[in-house]
């Protein structure tokens, strides 16, 4: 048997490796995306005050401490049972949705787009955001700068830092608003909403008017039916903050609607001995390897899944783009990991729209900011959607509020099984026994999972440091033929 190994992965938070076997023909008879680190946040946060999760938690990954930090103070509402004053609840929104314009820009300009925009095939030299910039100009490379830095001046502005806040409290927030901070907020969100616009533009001229790509989004190498899960609000539209978490199964139909406590009820997880991350399944159907279908309790999080979950989005721009994003596809649910790229722009937009509605509210200004805990703390549980898809805290804690028990499951975590599978369907699909491996093809294998936009720094941590993650290749003896790393 021969053996391929991708290490490290590359455009991702965190490490990882897959390792790909190919019979004696050279063709792929198996795959594993691999996460060799140990988890160890859950653990360690035992004998900590409950207090501290907020600024514990958001350290996992710096590139989303705000989503970290955002559930993990939901968590202390629960767990303190205060909820937020309105106006408080609107600043952590307000605060959340700048975050989503920066993290998903990220994704698409930094991580996914360089496939789409420099090709899949290009150079590797080429197929990144220095080539990206290159080919689509200096305007736009400078707009994608702008709105990071900008948005990320509005999470400082609220959340007093720009990276790991330090505004959450249980029952509010520590700082209010000023009409001056207001008004800069108000023209960065304007602003937003133009990037949110252009962005999807540039999808639409890049990739939708591209008859190679689109066949590719919609080939059977990178299309799943699973089942998908999303926040959403009380007319099922997508929300990132707060709501109950809706399940559709492979058809669309709504297979659950749970309130965040109530997680264990739908939630199993799934271990495998070749990996430190843990594979989460619908408890109701079961786990029945990694296969798709009905009958599979595999289910997928992040911005394809959050679509599918709901009947619509909350804004009106969003809307309009959300519908011809079912449209061009064919229909809900769609069920295609690369339009996953197309999904998360509209949620950029959505994200600037509702923005853009938070500063203008006259609550927003408002110095009622915290409803002080005056209760016994025991359990809670606090779910948001990070960009990534569903993220889920939990803390049980004795009378005086030190953490007993914490269980985290992140949204790359969530993932786990549909990440093993789309890596192993496109393997198969694009390794042909005979042809040549080159590095574009391994990066067509790459490419499976790079719309997940997986955060390994969430889903696992190695107390002695972090280690790269290769790709290897092996043929049906075990001998090394093929490697892709850094090293």
């Amino acid at each position: 048997m021969k053996k391929i190994t991708i290490d490290p992965i590359t455009r991702l938070e965190g490490h990882g490796k897959i390792e790909i076997f190919l019979d004696e023909n050279g063709a792929v008879a198996n795959s594993y995306f691999q996460v060799p680190e140990l988890r160890g946040f859950e653990k360690f946060s035992e004998g900590r005050m409950a207090d501290d999760m907020p600024q514990i938690t958001e350290r996992i990954c710096g590139v989303c401490p705000e989503a970290h930090h955002v559930a993990s103070t939901k968590t202390l509402d629960a767990l303190y049972h205060v909820e937020p004053t309105p106006t408080a609840k609107k600043l952590r929104e307000l605060l959340y949705s700048a975050f989503y314009v920066t993290d998903h820009t990220t994704h698409f300009y930094i991580l996914g787009g360089p496939d789409f925009v420099m090709g899949p095939d290009a150079p590797v030299a080429e197929r990144n955001i220095i080539g990206v910039i290159g080919k689509v100009g200096l305007e736009l490379g400078g707009a994608v700068i702008n709105a990071r830095m900008r948005n990320h001046h509005v999470i400082e502005l609220i959340g007093g830092r720009g990276i790991h806040p330090v505004f959450g409290l249980p029952g509010g927030v520590s700082k209010s608003l000023s009409e001056e901070e207001r008004k800069e907020i108000e023209e960065i969100a304007k602003d937003s909403v133009e990037f949110g616009k252009l962005s999807l533009k540039v999808f639409d001229d890049i990739v939708l008017k591209n008859k190679e790509y689109v066949d590719m989004i919609v080939s059977d190498a990178y299309t799943h039916k699973t089942y998908y899960m999303g926040l959403v609000d009380e007319n099922n539209k997508v929300n990132y903050y707060d709501g109950k978490v809706r399940v559709v199964d492979p058809e669309g139909k709504e297979f659950a609607k749970f309130a965040p406590a109530e997680y264990l009820d739908h939630i199993a997880e799934h271990v495998e001995p070749w990996s430190y991350i843990k594979f989460p399944f619908l408890k109701k159907v079961g786990w029945k390897g990694f296969v798709d279908g009905k009958d599979s309790g595999v289910f997928r999080v992040a911005p394809l899944a959050r679509l599918n979950a709901a009947d619509g989005m909350s804004t009106p721009l969003a809307q309009k783009h959300y519908e011809r994003f079912y449209d061009t596809l064919g229909g809900k649910p769609v069920h295609h990991t690369l339009a996953m790229h197309w999904a998360r722009l509209i949620e950029l937009l959505n994200a600037a729209e509702h923005m853009l509605e938070l500063s203008r509210d006259p609550d927003i200004t408002s110095t009622d900011i915290r409803n002080i805990p005056d209760k016994t703390p025991d359990e809670g549980v606090g779910i948001v959607e990070a960009p990534r898809g569903t993220l889920i805290h939990h803390y049980i804690t004795d009378e005086k509020g030190v953490i007993k028990k914490a269980n985290l499951i992140v949204a790359t975590v969530n993932n786990g099984a549909a990440v093993n599978m789309s890596i192993g369907k496109a393997a198969k699909a694009v390794i042909q026994p005979g042809k040549e491996i080159t590095e574009g093809i391994l990066n067509r294998v790459e490419m499976a999972w790079r719309p997940y936009d997986l955060c390994l720094a969430c889903a696992s941590h190695d107390l002695s440091g972090p280690s790269p993650v290769p790709i290897y290749v092996y043929d049906s003896k075990k001998n090394l033929v093929n490697k892709l790393s850094s090293n």
